[in-house]
């Protein structure tokens, strides 16, 4: 039997309220660092989690709003990383004078890059790849609800790899090693990138994005280009807890458009349900920031190191981005799909 883990979550967001909440009901110590604005309102509160349907608190938690505060709690044996991609950097700047006094990092942020990140500031050995895969919905501060319960992936290979896995397995949370981080990682931005910036850039459903032929086929185009990519890398496509990325893989690459098409208009939308995709939410909450720079706009950085042309990502991010920089655009772009598929 392990020893109960002493695990600080930076960010009380969805994921780290699900994921470190998850094991503080399984009696590991969990120490929350965020904004002292959050880390004041949750220290004197309460964490709500509905996991499958039922109803858990947790009161008083441990939130402390400096990395300073948090280390009194350590030594830490994991910290859980899952802040939007274009976060990482501000906050990896603000921990890097501690580097020596904390743990490895498991990101479970969606994109490729941030792993990278970590051990630019951290040092070697600081990242664990990590990916989940299960969906989460914020109901408020410290409130959660699990949408979909599908699982969560760790990179094998690291002293506390299966410790973890143990872990979070008995926390309910479905957790599989996995030997390849990045293919691990490339896997799930694949299944983020689909209609994603479109149903952002276009305010239309996901649903919608694929009932019509033209959006579908520069859906098709974007993955096709992330493929190519991901080839010249060496980097394969696998199969993720509750999502079969290699099925999805194999209609997009040999089915005819439209046969695809259907499948996998009935797959997105089975899989989101009526919720909006999260380039969508960033969007239109009027935020500024968009992590497609660090999705589609990854697949472009690469491609252009590799030689690789990355036309259909290129459009996707460059418009999302133009359109959080510019709202006033916004309306141009409303269920207007033939605008966007004329600039391809």
């Amino acid at each position: 039997m392990y020893k109960k883990l002493n695990i600080l979550s930076i960010g009380a967001g969805a994921i780290g309220t699900y994921f470190g909440g998850s094991l503080a009901l399984k009696g590991h110590k969990l120490v929350f660092l965020d904004r002292p604005k959050v880390a004041k309102e949750l220290s004197s509160g309460k964490l709500t989690l509905n996991l499958n349907g039922s109803e858990f608190e947790i009161n008083n938690p441990t939130v402390v709003g400096s990395i300073e505060d948090a280390l009194k709690h350590g030594p830490f044996d994991i910290a859980l990383f899952a802040l939007k991609s274009f976060d990482t950097v501000s906050a990896l700047e603000s921990l890097a004078p501690f580097a020596d006094k904390l743990p490895p990092f498991l990101c479970l942020s969606n994109g490729v890059e941030n792993e990278l990140e970590i051990i630019r500031y951290l040092g070697t050995g600081k990242a664990i790849y990590g990916t989940v895969t299960t969906a989460v919905g914020r109901r408020g501060t410290g409130n959660i609800i699990v949408e979909k319960l599908r699982g969560m992936g760790v990179e094998a290979g690291h002293d506390i790899s299966e410790i973890l896995v143990s872990a979070m397995n008995e926390a309910g949370l479905k957790a599989e090693l996995f030997d390849s981080g990045p293919s691990m990682k490339w896997s799930k931005m694949i299944t983020n990138l689909i209609a994603n910036a479109s149903s952002a850039i276009l305010d239309m459903t996901p649903a919608q994005i694929f009932s019509h032929p033209g959006l579908y086929y520069l859906e098709v185009q974007q993955l096709l280009e992330t493929l190519k990519v991901m080839k010249e890398l060496r980097i394969d496509v696998v199969n993720l807890p509750g999502t079969p990325v290699k099925l999805l893989i194999w209609a997009v690459k040999y089915l005819p458009l439209f046969i695809s098409r259907p499948l996998l208009k009935k797959a997105v939308g089975g899989g989101r349900g009526d919720k909006m995709p999260s380039f969508h939410i960033d969007l239109h909450s009027g935020r500024g920031k968009s992590e497609v720079e660090y999705l589609n706009g990854a697949v472009v950085r690469y491609g252009e190191k590799l030689g690789i042309q990355t036309p259909a990502n290129l459009l996707l991010n460059e418009k999302l981005m133009e359109l959080n920089t510019q709202p006033e655009k916004i309306e141009d772009y409303r269920n207007n799909p033939t605008l966007l598929l004329n600039e391809f």
